[in-house]
C-alpha cells in the first residue's frame, strides 16, 4: 500500500496559485472574437509565435488575475479529445458568473447556442454553451 505524506506548511510557506489555464481552440482569431466580444473577457496578451500566437484573455473584474490561454488545438491528440468530450456532453471547463439565468438570457440574445439551459442543482446553478471553437463551456454560480 502506497503511503502519502502531507507536508506541514504554515500560511507563510504556501505559494502555489493558478496563473494560467487554457482552452483548446480550433481558430485563435475566432476564439478571441467569441471570448471577448460575446463572453466579455478582455485580451491580455497577443504575441506572435510562428503560425500561432500566445493569446490570453482575462476577466474584466480581475485584469491581473488568472489568464485564459486560447491554445491552438494543433496537436494530433487535441481534436479527438475535444470531439469525445463534446460527443459525451462534457464541458471542457467552467466559468463562474453572478447569475447563470441572466447570463443565459444575455448570451442567447447574442446568438450563443446552449446545449443545456440553466439547471438548479442545489448548491450551484449551471448551464452549458458551445464556444464555437470546438468546446462545451459550463457557466455556474453558487446558490
Amino acid at each position: 500500500m502506497e503511503e502519502t505524506r502531507q507536508i506541514d506548511q504554515g500560511e507563510d510557506e504556501v505559494s502555489i496559485s493558478i496563473g494560467l489555464t487554457s482552452v483548446l481552440v480550433d481558430e485563435q482569431a475566432k476564439a478571441l472574437a467569441f471570448y471577448t466580444d460575446i463572453l466579455g473577457f478582455q485580451k491580455k496578451q497577443d504575441v506572435p509565435m510562428g503560425p500561432h500566437r500566445w493569446l490570453t484573455v482575462v476577466s474584466p473584474r480581475d485584469p491581473e488575475g488568472v489568464e485564459l490561454v486560447l491554445e491552438p488545438d494543433a496537436h494530433p491528440a487535441a481534436r479527438p479529445f475535444k470531439e469525445a468530450l463534446v460527443a459525451d456532453g462534457i464541458p471542457y471547463t467552467s466559468f463562474m458568473v453572478d447569475d447563470v439565468n441572466r447570463e443565459y438570457e444575455r448570451l442567447v440574445a447574442a446568438g450563443v447556442r446552449f446545449t443545456q439551459p440553466p439547471v438548479d442543482l442545489g448548491p450551484v446553478t449551471i448551464a452549458v454553451l458551445d464556444d464555437t471553437c470546438g468546446n462545451l463551456i459550463q457557466l455556474m454560480h453558487k446558490t
